[in-house]
């Protein structure tokens, strides 16, 4: 649990200050995203498409596969995704095969097919997958299987066709679940990796998954295509939005409630989140904005 050495300052600051500040630190936090996503933005060419794919790849897993996503993302670009994407199985197999974890797992009928489906697409898109040691699968909880995780992102990708469009057109928490709760086709209601029966579940991207979307993805890519086109209300809409996002439930922010501080939405949550690993966890609290209370 992360040590909290100003909880007397903290403890002794009014809502209204604490509000001021984490304001103020939460939109230090949006401006790197921002950097982030600007970056991306250049590289692919300033393709709105390619750039929140890549994002919502990267954001499928914060730790330590989190690079593997994005590289798959850069290994099979979304315009391939977009003359495939009114095929699930395509869509699938273009992912899976490109991954290169379909070849770690044994095969069945629905596998097999999969992957002659992608030995077709590589060729003709001249493709090459991922090493299979890309991946770091040790450990890694059934429902959050890199497998079943790319699985869910092929179903949302086939059902959601130009995924910025979806994203711009977010207003509410509702629509952010409504955007990303999608459930991974038929056959991985049985498996949550190939070739292996498990319980009969649908898996499905949750509230809490979709809630982490909606932070780094939604709502910097927001902020970013609004400064692009100059339409400040959607940049507005953003800061809303984050407000209205619940907070996040991790050990950064279980810290500050054992001190007795409860962040009441996201953009709160951010704001600690961006007090501890930019100012605590780097000793430079003599910089941190709640000297300032």
């Amino acid at each position: 649990m992360e040590q909290i050495s100003c909880h007397q300052r903290l403890a002794e600051a009014t809502p209204e200050q604490l509000q001021s500040v984490f304001e103020q630190i939460a939109a230090q936090r949006l401006q790197r995203k921002y950097n982030d996503i600007k970056q991306i933005y250049e590289r692919v060419d300033k393709d709105w498409n390619q750039t929140c794919y890549e994002i919502l790849f990267r954001m499928m897993d914060v730790g330590v596969n989190k690079e593997s996503y994005h590289r798959l993302a850069i290994t099979v670009p979304y315009h391939h995704i977009l003359r495939e994407v009114h095929s699930l199985q395509s869509v699938e197999a273009l992912l899976l095969g490109g991954s290169g974890l379909l070849f770690r797992y044994p095969e069945d009928e629905y596998t097999l097919s999969l992957k002659e489906q992608w030995n077709h697409l590589a060729y003709k898109y001249d493709l090459t997958s991922m090493r299979i040691t890309d991946w770091n699968i040790a450990q890694v909880r059934p429902f959050n299987h890199p497998v079943l995780r790319i699985a869910q992102l092929a179903m949302l990708l086939h059902s959601r066709e130009f995924i910025v469009n979806h994203i711009i057109a977010c207003k509410s928490a509702k629509d952010i679940e409504e955007l990303f709760c999608v459930e991974a086709s038929e056959y991985w209601k049985s498996h949550f990796i190939p070739a292996r029966d498990s319980k009969d579940v649908p898996k499905r991207i949750g509230k809490a998954k979709s809630h982490i979307l909606g932070i780094n993805l939604v709502v910097p890519v927001q902020i970013a295509y609004s400064d692009n086109i100059g339409q400040h209300n959607l940049k507005l809409n953003a800061i809303e939005l984050l407000r209205a996002i619940p907070a996040e439930d991790n050990r950064y922010i279980r810290s500050w409630q054992m001190i007795g501080i409860e962040p009441k939405n996201a953009l709160e949550s951010q704001a600690i989140i961006q007090i501890i690993t930019e100012y605590c966890q780097k000793g430079r609290c003599a910089e941190c904005p709640i000297q300032s209370l």
